[in-house]
């Protein structure tokens, strides 16, 4: 009898050996299991927290017409031949009363009852008279704040040529837009103003004829300290050709970008 319950207990321990060895590895799988789900689900979330390009959200509508969509919103800049009705503007900035930068049929495209003006004096009655609530008018050489945003204003002139008189106070703007400085030259030639403006991206004439030639941007641009350079102001008054011109003769430094 003692030999049976002897061995009785011999069984029972085994069992209880068996299974508490069973758990172990059990924890153990599980524990593998959580710890991988947890390395995959924070890959996922590196793999999703790519940072934004500086030049991502950008759009060059047409010849000098351009969109930005960051952080802080929508914002175009001399809106002209938009192609449908977007009413989508947070800010509309607009450089100079030429018909190709201020075309009050392709802003009333674009503009919402919130959205906010930034226009030259010689502009102030004509967009209110449009509807636009909210307008700040600028003048060159100074500094603003307008919601979100900060930017400066520059002065946008010929020096050889009287389309653009000095006088006329027209601007380009330096946008600081989530965190980097985003120049829009405006139709100017090159001017010592021009050449003192620290950005990242400059967005620059290259047309001739109304503003500096493609040779004179190129110039000016490899003499400035910015990360990329975008021609515009071609297609009214020159043509692709002279944004190709461009951006094949720029500092190796410096990225030129033909927008679509």
């Amino acid at each position: 009898m003692k030999k049976v319950i002897g061995v009785l207990m011999i069984v029972v321990i085994f069992i209880i050996l068996v299974l508490l060895f069973k758990n172990i590895v059990l924890k153990e799988k599980t524990n593998k299991t959580n710890t991988d789900s947890k390395a995959t689900t924070t890959r996922k979330v590196i793999t999703n927290n790519k940072k934004e390009d500086i030049m991502d959200g950008i759009t060059l509508n047409y010849h000098a017409s351009i969109r930005i969509e960051k952080k802080e919103g929508v914002i175009y800049f001399d809106p002209y031949k938009i192609e449908s009705e977007k009413n989508d503007a947070n800010y509309i900035f607009i450089t100079h009363s030429h018909y190709d930068h201020y075309s009050e049929s392709d802003i009333k495209k674009i503009m919402k009852d919130d959205t906010k003006f930034v226009v030259t004096s010689d502009l102030e009655n004509k967009i209110k008279a449009l509807g636009a609530k909210d307008v700040t008018v600028v003048y060159p050489e100074e500094t603003y704040s307008v919601g979100s945003l900060k930017f400066d204003t520059i002065p946008s002139y010929n020096t050889n040529k009287t389309y653009h008189k000095k006088s006329y106070n027209w601007v380009g703007y330096n946008v600081t837009i989530d965190g980097n400085k985003y120049y829009i030259v405006g139709d100017s030639d090159v001017t010592d103003e021009l050449k003192k403006v620290k950005c990242d991206v400059i967005f620059i004439p290259v047309g001739g004829t109304y503003t500096m030639t493609d040779e004179e941007a190129k110039d000016v641009v490899n003499s400035m300290d910015v990360k990329y350079a975008v021609p515009i102001h071609y297609g009214e008054a020159g043509s692709k050709a002279n944004a190709e011109a461009f951006v094949s003769k720029l500092n190796s430094n410096i990225k030129g970008v033909i927008l679509k």
